[in-house]
């Protein structure tokens, strides 16, 4: 993820005018008062009600740090890969790996598809994440450091695990086409040979129709969970997902205020037409650190985020 606030990561984009944030913050304001949440229940494949767990899906940012930095090309890698695919699998899912290669690096991102009865109505929403960490914690306050491996408990196992949670508790008998996308090589940015989001440039580079809508976590584990209005993202996507969040009682986490411009995993598919948000708490001390560790993650933080967004697909699509 970028912001013009870090000057390393700054890109040149058109940030959100005035009039589009006033747009925003009304739609949100009008969801909230006309849009109630109503009760939502989930099912595992045997039938039984399974909610969205916080805590298992803290255990799932736990064994993602315990395999070491998912850099590129690394052990780590492989097998966070293939831990995706199992587990969304064995809870329903058909999943692919898709491979492409970008800058001369071989990408790998993981896709998990749940596919309603066939109807062109159906709408198609892409929940995302990134799963590899950066190859150098450049921001560590300890020059001896930075050239480590960022352990990336925050900044990519975090979004996972709200993605492998959804995958467990999400109702297969939503009628709606949702695929959950783990994507690769978001994060060495201003590295010599790299760049930023290669992962979702390649997806979108290959895919051959449009989905309705794109929603992207990015670092919402951070105990003091500060989510703002990213202000790139799609105006009507924005608003229905904050109005729910209001509507849950998270107003505190999720603040209807604009804070940044982040170049992120949203920004190919805003570039490509399609309506995307990006969810993400900038706000985070531990960024491209040595110390973005598990203990920097709250399970709360990942409960609240998990609800927000299931609630989100249950009730406006």
């Amino acid at each position: 993820m970028n912001t013009p606030a870090a000057e390393e990561r700054a890109e040149a984009m058109i940030g959100a005018t005035r009039n589009k944030i006033f747009i925003v913050l009304f739609l949100i304001a009008l969801i909230a008062a006309i849009g109630g949440i109503g009760f939502f229940y989930f099912f595992d494949g045997g039938g039984t009600v399974e909610s969205f767990d916080g805590q298992r899906a803290l255990q799932d940012v736990a064994f993602q740090t315990e395999l070491g930095p998912r850099v590129p090309g690394s052990e780590a890698h492989r097998r966070v890969v293939d831990w995706i695919q199992t587990e969304t699998e064995k809870h329903g899912w058909q999943t692919q790996v898709q491979d492409a290669v970008m800058l001369g690096h071989p990408i790998v991102n993981v896709v998990a598809k749940r596919l309603p009865d066939q109807d062109a109505d159906t709408p198609w929403i892409i929940i995302g994440a990134h799963f590899d960490s950066r190859l150098i914690a450049d921001k560590d306050p300890d020059p001896q450091k930075r050239s480590q491996p960022v352990p990336g408990a925050n900044d990519g196992a975090s979004g996972v695990a709200v993605l492998m949670e959804m995958a467990r508790t999400l109702s297969p008998d939503l009628q709606k086409e949702i695929w959950l996308v783990f994507f690769d090589a978001e994060d060495n940015g201003n590295i010599p040979g790299w760049d930023w989001i290669l992962g979702s440039r390649a997806f979108v580079d290959n895919l051959e129709s449009q989905p309705d809508a794109v929603v992207i976590v990015d670092m919402i584990g951070d105990a003091n969970l500060n989510i703002h209005i990213e202000r790139n993202s799609n105006a009507e996507l924005t608003a229905q997902i904050w109005a729910t969040a209001a509507k849950l009682g998270y107003s505190e986490a999720f603040i209807p205020l604009p804070k940044y411009s982040i170049l992120d995993d949203h920004t190919p598919f805003l570039n490509a037409g399609i309506p995307a948000v990006d969810i993400i708490d900038f706000d985070y001390p531990y960024w491209h650190t040595s110390e973005d560790t598990v203990d920097k993650v709250s399970d709360q933080s990942l409960q609240i985020v998990g609800e927000v967004l299931t609630a989100w697909l249950t009730q406006n699509w």
